[in-house]
This record gives C-alpha cells, sequence and structure tokens, in this order.
C-alpha cells in the first residue's frame, strides 16, 4: 500500500494519478485510488489580545489522504518505488 498525505487537493490527486500511470505501465495489479476521509482542524483566535471578546477569527486546516494497494511481482518495482520523486508538500509512505 502507498499512503499520500497533503494539505492541498490538487497536488495529491495529480500525483496519485501519476503514480498510477506509471505501475500501470510496469504492468503491476493497482486497485484504484481510495480516498480517505479528510480531517479538518479548526482553530478559533482572539484579535484582540486586551478586550473585546467578542472579535475573533476562525481558520482551519484540512488533511487529504488517499492510498493505492498494489501487488508487486517483483523487486525492481518496488525499488522504483522507493526511488520516485514527490514534489513538496507531499507526505507518503509504504506499507507491506
Amino acid at each position: 500500500r502507498l499512503f499520500f498525505k497533503s494539505f492541498n487537493k490538487e497536488i495529491i490527486n495529480s500525483v496519485s494519478n501519476q503514480v498510477r500511470s506509471k505501475l500501470l505501465s510496469y504492468e503491476c495489479k493497482v486497485s484504484g485510488i481510495v480516498a480517505l476521509p479528510t480531517r479538518i482542524k479548526k482553530f478559533c483566535v482572539l484579535r484582540s489580545p486586551h478586550i473585546d471578546k467578542d472579535s475573533r477569527e476562525h481558520f482551519e486546516i484540512r488533511l487529504y489522504k488517499q492510498f493505492l494497494d498494489i501487488t508487486i511481482d517483483s523487486p525492481s518495482i518496488f525499488n522504483l518505488l522507493l526511488k520516485i520523486e514527490m514534489p513538496s508538500g507531499i507526505s507518503s509512505s509504504i506499507k507491506i
């Protein structure tokens, strides 16, 4: 399994499609791109440090996650997976 995490949805979709097409060109069995639930963290911050507690700002961070299930027959393809360069903003991990 290949796991991808990112704060940007467009980047994670493009990277997962590129990896999937590359693996299909090497004739690996790839079972789709599965999107996991988006984790949303919300923060509430006071605008003024002294008074006016009613004036606040709200921020949120969204963490997108996807994974690919892969069946690999040769170790050379596994070495290829380890050498794939990801753009900045993408975290990837491999689970065997």
